[in-house]
């Protein structure tokens, strides 16, 4: 079932802030509370929403490095390597791309040291080719 424009509202609205309530949702959009818990289900259903999420400072929680890292595999092991790197506990997103690398991955190390004994365990994976670290240096958005 298409979207309309009050469940892409909605929507918008849980992209700024995950924690907003019905109630503040209702009052900006101008339906009834309980009229956005029913559209809040049907977009859990159907898929649309798939999870609630906090965004948190990895700096913060004591991580000194956070590098995006491009990694290119053997055609026939992309999948498997994705797979390994989603169970990593380092690992905080995998991404099968299309460009310059076929994964795409956030890694969270707690030092130099930490990043380069990942980025060394990452290439020694079965059916690893190449792996490009880039160190984020500030996150904008």
């Amino acid at each position: 079932m298409p979207l309309d424009g009050k469940d892409k509202k909605i929507i918008e609205i849980l992209t700024r802030n995950a924690r907003s309530t019905f109630t503040e949702i209702a009052r900006e959009i101008g339906i009834t509370d309980v009229a956005v818990k029913k559209r809040l289900k049907k977009l859990e259903n159907q898929g649309v929403i798939k999870g609630y999420t906090v965004i948190v400072d990895p700096l913060k929680l004591g991580y000194k490095n956070v590098a995006l890292v491009g990694v290119d595999t053997e055609p026939d092991k992309i999948l498997e390597v994705a797979k390994k790197l989603a169970e990593k506990k380092y690992t905080k997103s995998v991404y099968l791309t299309t460009g310059d690398h076929m994964i795409m991955t956030e890694i969270w190390a707690g030092g130099n040291g930490d990043m380069m004994k990942i980025i060394e365990e990452i290439g020694s994976l079965e059916g690893v080719k190449k792996v490009c670290p880039a160190i984020v240096l500030e996150r904008i958005k």
